[in-house]
């Protein structure tokens, strides 16, 4: 029986197997992941040479996790899905890896993601006279705030996460853990909505102003 004679339950039965039949099926399993991640990742140049790690990591993945199939496509759909989810990842920390935080947080205290100036995204909006001018000031203050009210470690995380390094990678550099990392966020996030509030800007203001 090939790959594509396999019906969903043979697919479950024989990944299972402690003997030939499993490790034929893994066998079988893998070179399907290696051909779909040619394909799906045929415009990330940098991912060719990885491709047969990636196939071992999204083979990892899947063999733990074919208790969670609920036959809502076909195994194969759903094998290549997860092998793809696990690819992109992996690379996304994989080019994340050769960006030093420190190049991240230096300059300008509040940039959007893609090291460009925060109000990039908003300048050429539709937004009106009244809104333009409300953003600017609202983002004028959450650059102040940034610098003077954050501490230098939750100044670190958010700046690396606006400009979208991903929280794994930040806990990484930093010696830490994503549940930290992403407490240190919560704690910023909030400390920047209260000054925001009590510079006169409710939750509805901004959103209005960004809307």
């Amino acid at each position: 029986m090939t790959a594509f004679e396999r019906t969903d339950a043979a697919w479950l039965l024989d990944l299972r197997d402690p003997g030939p039949k499993g490790a034929l099926a893994q066998r079988e399993l893998r070179e399907l992941i290696v051909r779909a991640l040619h394909r799906g990742l045929a415009r990330r140049p940098e991912a060719s040479a990885l491709i047969e790690d990636l196939a071992q990591e999204s083979m990892l993945r899947i063999l733990a996790k074919l208790h969670s199939f609920r036959e809502e496509s076909r195994f194969s759909t759903w094998a290549i899905a997860i092998a793809l989810r696990v690819s992109f990842s992996a690379l996304r920390r994989r080019h994340w890896r050769d960006v030093p935080l420190d190049a991240l947080t230096a300059g300008s205290p509040v940039e959007a993601p893609g090291a460009s100036g925060m109000s990039e995204p908003f300048e050429d909006s539709s937004a009106t006279p009244e809104q333009a001018i409300a953003r600017r000031e609202i983002l004028t203050l959450l650059q102040r705030c940034v610098a003077e009210t954050l501490t230098e470690r939750q100044r670190q995380v958010v700046l690396a996460e606006l400009r979208g390094m991903p929280q794994e990678e930040i806990a990484a550099q930093l010696g830490s853990n994503r549940n930290a990392i992403y407490k240190l966020c919560h704690d910023a996030r909030r400390s920047l909505q209260r000054a925001l509030e009590q510079a006169g800007y409710s939750a509805e203001t901004v959103r209005w102003a960004f809307e």
